[in-house]
């Protein structure tokens, strides 16, 4: 038996010493998942904090993971994350990313990496939620297959049709637009 698996038999068992082990090794991930969906460090600490919640919830009540426990995890973060968005009325943000901060004698290359970010986030913008939400499991997660099913209710294949068809629109998206700014520049 590896020992995340006997952390999570000691976790089911309701060991508090279990129970903090597994929030310490992932609540920084289901943390990271909820701030990119949402852009809003106060509300993925508070969602997160729900999400652990939730799982003692489930514990007490022996209804906890059946297979994977971080897709469980996952799959309570996205319900989490559906609820909120149900009940906040839509409202466009405009954040900066963190990620992209450089320093001064970089400012060319960070220009151009945010300009590619903006791109890549406006082409996301038109792909389905569902796609959207394949990619950001898969790649931005890094679950698997399987975990991204079990989070959204689909079966591996559908996982896998809804990752082809988003990263094909991507494709599409994203090489329209860069033949528009090559026509823009040899029109100028």
């Amino acid at each position: 038996m590896t020992d995340e698996r006997i952390l999570l038999e000691r976790a089911r068992a309701y060991d508090e010493e279990a129970l903090g082990e597994l929030y310490d090794e992932y609540a920084p991930l289901i943390y990271a998942y909820l701030y990119r969906r949402l852009q809003d460090a106060q509300t993925a600490e508070d969602l997160t904090g729900e999400v652990f919640v939730r799982i003692l919830q489930a514990i007490q009540a022996e209804r906890s993971w059946h297979t994977s426990f971080r897709g469980w995890l996952y799959r309570i973060a996205h319900n989490l994350l559906v609820d909120h968005y149900r009940k906040q009325p839509p409202t466009p943000t405009l954040t900066l990313d963190e990620r992209l901060v450089a320093d001064q004698d970089d400012l060319d290359s960070a220009v151009a990496k945010r300009l590619s970010h903006q791109r890549l986030r406006s082409a996301i913008g038109h792909l389905t939620s569902g796609q959207q939400q394949v990619l950001a499991l898969r790649f931005g997660e890094q679950l698997t297959a399987r975990e991204v099913g079990e989070v959204m209710g689909k079966t591996v294949s559908a996982v896998e049709a809804l990752q082809h068809r988003g990263l094909a629109a991507l494709r599409r998206i994203l090489g329209k637009d860069l033949n528009d700014d090559s026509d823009d520049r040899t029109s100028a």
